[in-house]
């Protein structure tokens, strides 16, 4: 059976999805104000890695925990859902069906208590 990477297109697709996805996060004040201190294209280069690895593609993430990334950032669960609301949108904006949708959420979702709270 394909991979969610494989069969959207692989980390070209992935990268476009990140990218829309980040500009409906730096457009919503609710979290954009995480991202005032960050290099954008890095950390755009970055998810697209997690992200391709996430929906099963080759394991190229080289970054810390998810603990780790996210302390001292103090996210609520109205951050997370967000993110997560921008995700499924931009999933959605490139034509992801429903079902492939609702697997790449349960594995975001799946962070949940590692990102908040920290």
């Amino acid at each position: 059976m394909a991979t969610f990477y494989d069969k959207y297109g692989g980390e070209e697709t992935i990268a476009k999805v990140v990218d829309y996805f980040y500009d409906l996060i730096l457009a919503d004040e609710t979290v954009n104000h995480f991202f005032k201190d960050t290099d954008m294209e890095k950390q755009r280069r970055h998810q697209t890695k997690f992200i391709s690895y996430a929906l099963g593609g080759p394991n190229q993430y080289t970054g810390q925990s998810m603990a780790k990334v996210h302390a001292g950032m103090n996210l609520q669960p109205e951050h997370f859902d967000a993110i997560v609301n921008h995700l499924q949108a931009a999933l959605e904006h490139f034509g992801v069906g429903a079902g492939d949708i609702d697997d790449a959420l349960a594995k975001v979702g799946a962070l949940r208590d590692d990102i908040l709270y920290k």
